[in-house]
C-alpha cells in the first residue's frame, strides 16, 4: 500500500509544468526575504470550527495532501527542490476573522493563499490579497461578486453561483423532459447569504426561460435553522412538483428529514450547489431520507483514476470519505505549485502571473483543464448532476460523466 501512495504523489505532481509566465517581484509580505533552503509558505484559510467545521477540515486535509504530494515528488524543482509549507488558519466562518488571519499569514511570508469555503469570508480575504499583491486561489466560494471587483490577484477554481444556478435549471429541464415528465412548478428553498441568493437568482431566471414556473422562493439562516417541517409543508401546499434547494451540509440533512416527515409528493428534490446532497456521508447521515435526491454541483470526477486514487489515500490518512471540497483545495495547492515551478521564483508577483496562465489537468469534473480568464474565473469549470441511488451518491448527467442513469421521478420522502 505504501508504494501505491508514493505513486499517487508522483502522478499528482507530474502536471506541474502546465502553466507559464513570470514577472518582477512586487509587494508580498516579506516573501522575498526567503533564504535558500527555507520552505515556501502557502496559506490555507478554512472554517476549522463552527457550523462548517466538517467541510473546512476536509479542505484543510486536501491542501495538506497536496503539499505532501509535491514534497514527496521532489519539491519545486526549478527552485532547487524547495519544499512547500502550509500555514493553516481557522476562519471560524467569520469574515472579520478570515481577514485578520489572512493578514497574519501574509505577514509570515506566504507567497499565495487558498480558501475559504464561505463567500463572505473569501470577500475579506480577497481584499487582503489584493492590497498585499499576494495571489489568492479560491477553492470554494461561489458568489459572483468576488470576481467582479477588478482584482488582479484573485482566482477561482469552482464555477460561479450564476453558472451553477443557470446550469442547474438546464439539467432539471433536460432530465425531466427525457423522462417524459417535464418539471412544471418549482419551489425554491435557499440559504440567505450571497451564495444562496445568487444561485437562486440564476436558477429562477433560467427556469423561466425554459418554461418552468417558480411558485415560491424562501430563504433561511443556515447557522440557526433547526427544522424545515414548516417550510416543506408550505412547499406541499404550493402544488410544486420539484423542490430546488441551495445550502450547506447541516441544513441539507435537516431538509431531508423534513421531507421524509411531511411527504410533500414531489417528483424530485433537486439540489443546486447544495453542500449535502452529493457528499458521500449524506445518505447514511440522512438515514435513507435523502434517497433519490439530485444535486447539480461542482464535484470530484469519480471516473478519473487519479481522483479515485486520491480518495483512497485520503480515507487511509484521515479515516473518512473524501468530499469534493478536499479535492478543490488539493487542486488549488497544485495550481500554486505549478506556478512556482514555472516562475522559478518564490515571489508573489511572479507566482500571480504564472497562475494567470495556468493550464493544468483537474481532478474535478470539468470541461477541460484549469485555465483562468482575465477576471480570474476558471473557464472550464462546470457542475455535474449527481443522485443518491441505493444509498450511494453517483454521477448521472451529462452522459460523458455518468456512472448511472438518472431516476426521474424520484418520489423523495414517499
Amino acid at each position: 500500500m505504501k508504494k501505491t501512495w508514493i505513486a499517487v504523489a508522483v502522478v499528482a505532481a507530474l502536471p506541474l509544468a502546465g502553466c507559464g509566465g513570470s514577472a518582477p517581484a512586487g509587494a508580498g509580505g516579506g516573501a522575498q526575504d526567503r533564504a535558500t533552503g527555507d520552505p515556501i509558505k502557502i496559506g490555507s484559510l478554512h472554517p476549522l470550527s463552527g457550523s462548517a467545521a466538517a467541510d473546512g477540515q476536509q479542505m484543510e486535509n486536501g491542501a495538506k495532501l497536496a503539499v505532501e504530494a509535491v514534497n514527496a515528488a521532489g519539491g519545486i524543482k526549478s527552485l532547487g527542490g524547495a519544499k512547500l509549507e502550509l500555514l493553516s488558519a481557522d476562519t471560524q466562518g467569520k469574515p472579520e476573522v478570515g481577514q485578520s488571519e489572512a493578514q497574519r499569514i501574509v505577514s509570515e511570508g506566504a507567497v499565495a493563499l487558498v480558501g475559504t469555503y464561505q463567500s463572505a469570508v473569501s470577500a475579506t480575504v480577497s481584499t487582503v490579497a489584493e492590497r498585499n499583491k499576494v495571489p489568492f486561489v479560491i477553492d470554494i466560494s461561489s458568489s459572483d461578486s468576488l470576481l467582479s471587483q477588478g482584482y488582479k490577484n484573485v482566482f477561482r477554481i469552482q464555477p460561479s453561483s450564476k453558472v451553477m444556478g443557470t446550469q442547474g435549471a438546464q439539467y432539471l429541464s433536460e432530465v425531466s423532459k427525457a423522462a417524459g415528465k417535464p418539471a412544471a412548478k418549482v419551489a425554491i428553498l435557499h440559504e440567505q447569504g450571497p451564495f444562496g441568493t445568487t444561485v437562486k437568482d440564476g436558477f429562477a431566471a433560467e427556469a423561466a426561460k425554459l418554461g418552468m414556473q417558480v411558485v415560491s422562493a424562501v430563504s433561511y439562516d443556515p447557522a440557526s435553522v433547526s427544522d424545515f417541517t414548516t417550510q416543506v409543508a408550505a412547499v406541499k401546499a404550493s402544488g410544486a412538483n420539484v423542490l430546488m434547494v441551495s445550502g450547506y451540509y447541516r441544513d441539507g440533512v435537516l431538509l431531508a428529514q423534513a421531507v421524509k416527515t411531511v411527504k410533500p409528493g414531489l417528483d424530485a428534490v433537486f439540489g443546486v450547489a447544495n453542500g449535502a446532497f452529493d457528499v458521500p456521508q449524506f445518505p447514511a447521515e440522512a438515514a435513507g431520507a435523502g434517497d433519490g435526491f439530485f444535486d447539480s454541483n461542482y464535484h470530484f470526477d469519480a471516473k478519473n483514476p487519479e481522483t479515485v486514487a486520491l480518495a483512497a489515500k485520503f480515507k487511509a490518512a484521515y479515516k473518512a470519505e473524501m468530499r469534493t471540497g478536499a479535492v478543490l483545495s488539493y487542486d488549488a495547492v497544485r495550481v500554486i505549485a505549478a506556478a512556482l515551478e514555472k516562475a522559478g521564483k518564490a515571489e508573489p508577483a511572479a507566482v500571480r502571473d504564472a497562475i494567470a496562465q495556468t493550464d493544468l489537468a483537474s481532478l474535478i469534473a470539468t470541461k477541460g483543464p484549469i485555465s483562468f480568464d482575465e477576471t480570474g474565473e476558471n473557464k472550464n469549470a462546470m457542475p455535474i448532476l449527481t443522485q443518491v441511488q441505493g444509498q450511494k451518491v453517483v454521477q448521472v448527467f451529462p452522459a460523458d460523466k455518468a456512472e448511472a442513469k438518472p431516476v426521474y421521478p424520484a418520489s423523495p420522502g414517499q
